[in-house]
């Protein structure tokens, strides 16, 4: 193979270009630490903070802020049957797929810099939780599961943009005959829609699928109606009663196995995603994406897409 001349690797990393990672700013876990007491205050619940702080944080390219990031949800995590392995396991588990996720929003590039990364952090401080993680992939497509895994994404369009799926569907297909088909056979089917069977990995469901797109599309910028049709789709998840599905209580997990449970009966879970889902919590993840952005870009190298390259003059 032939050697790239040092002129073209120069290029290819000069600094203006932003070719690295963001690194963690010394005030993240702050941050974090603001957004997590808010949203236990408001009562939102535990995961959607770290569902929008980690969407974020893969977005701004900026991996090393996860380690902190991991360190504050184990511990903050509600669970008291969970030791301190388990929280850290479920939190390791639910950033990646998260991070996974991210991919419909932000591309493959970030996605995969950031979760190997984050891999290589937890087996140098955690080596202990190396060995529990999943390796075992859940959203393999077969001859046998295709229909399924194409009815999935199609159930989570119409769910996302009711009544206008259709509308927009076609006016995806002007712009070119296969962005739609794109669009829903790879990603909301296999990707932004959750296989039943999970294989140990996280599970991020409907209402925190939203979560995530707008907390990514808040931290790109330049995609306001996008944001927009996201926000929109967290209070369709709530209204459809999605977010009850995703946070049974215990009585209606039993329910579902055979013992009955109490109509109407809501988790805490389902109502912090009822109350995040109002104007007053959508402005609060906006507002804590924002936050996080800015610290992000103090040191003037903050990933967000849409910040142009500022090219320095040389001084000849």
């Amino acid at each position: 193979m032939s050697k790239l001349s040092p002129s073209l690797k120069g290029l290819i990393n000069a600094p203006f270009a932003r070719p690295g990672q963001t690194p963690a700013p010394c005030n993240i876990e702050a941050v974090y630490s603001k957004i997590a007491d808010e949203a236990r205050e408001r009562k939102y619940g535990e995961k959607p903070w770290l569902a929008l702080s980690a969407a974020a944080t893969f977005t701004l390219n900026s991996p090393s802020s996860l380690e902190p990031l991991l360190t504050l949800a184990s511990s903050r995590l509600l669970s008291s049957s969970s030791t301190s392995s388990n929280s850290l396991l479920e939190s390791a588990e639910f950033i990646r797929e998260i991070g996974l996720k991210c991919i419909s929003f932000n591309g493959i590039p970030r996605t995969i810099n950031s979760l190997n990364a984050f891999r290589s952090h937890l087996s140098s401080a955690h080596s202990q939780l190396s060995p529990l993680l999943s390796t075992t992939p859940s959203r393999q497509t077969t001859p046998y599961n295709i229909a399924s895994v194409h009815a999935r994404g199609r159930a989570l369009w119409e769910s996302v943009y009711t009544p206008l799926d259709q509308k927009l569907e076609a006016k995806l297909a002007e712009a070119h005959p296969d962005l739609p088909v794109h669009i829903l056979g790879s990603h909301y089917g296999p990707l932004l829609s959750d296989p039943s069977e999970r294989n140990g990995l996280g599970s991020v469901g409907r209402s925190l699928t939203s979560v995530v797109a707008i907390a990514c599309l808040r931290a790109q910028t330049g995609v306001g109606p996008q944001v927009l049709s996201h926000v929109f789709g967290l209070r369709k998840a709530v209204e459809q009663g999605e977010h009850v599905k995703e946070f049974p209580t215990a009585s209606s997990a039993s329910a579902v196995a055979g013992e009955k449970g109490e109509k109407g009966e809501k988790s805490e879970e389902a109502e912090g995603i009822e109350r995040l889902a109002s104007d007053e919590g959508c402005e609060w993840i906006l507002k804590s994406v924002d936050a996080i952005s800015e610290a992000m870009a103090q040191d003037g190298q903050g990933g967000g897409f849409a910040m142009p390259m500022m090219k320095r003059e040389s001084k000849l």
